[in-house]
């Protein structure tokens, strides 16, 4: 079943339109299986910081940081390739500024969320913080 269609929402879409497309839909699969949002686009303050597009919390309590990437297709390595070092870098220093409003941060991870054409495939621990 075709959850959604990166295609047809990029036809005539600007970049932040299908980005918000891609969210939803990346969302929606996340609540079906059982996650909370806890935040949406977090960003951290200043330039040069970093932004975690969504901040779920798994049933077990694990808080989950979640990059969503989209892609008509999977040419030039698809949608999860294109979350590189530096972007996770910066989905990192993020996190950690979200985590400075906890007392004691809970266990986390580092999840992507990958849209291909009709396609999605959530990478749970795509990446570590260190």
């Amino acid at each position: 079943m075709a959850l959604w269609n990166f295609n047809r929402a990029a036809a005539g879409a600007t970049t932040r339109v299908r980005g918000t497309a891609a969210e939803d839909a990346a969302l929606a699969h996340l609540l079906r299986a059982g996650l909370t949002l806890l935040e949406r686009n977090y960003r951290t303050p200043g330039r040069g910081g970093g932004e975690i597009d969504l901040v779920m919390r798994a049933p077990g309590g694990t808080l989950v940081f979640v990059e969503v990437r989209a892609r008509g297709s999977a040419t030039h390595g698809g949608a999860a390739a294109s979350v590189g070092a530096n972007k996770q870098r910066r989905i990192v220093l993020a996190a950690r500024h979200y985590l400075l409003r906890h007392r004691q941060p809970p266990p986390c991870r580092f999840d992507v969320v990958a849209i291909e054409g009709d396609r999605i495939e959530w990478i749970k621990g795509a990446f570590d913080a260190g």
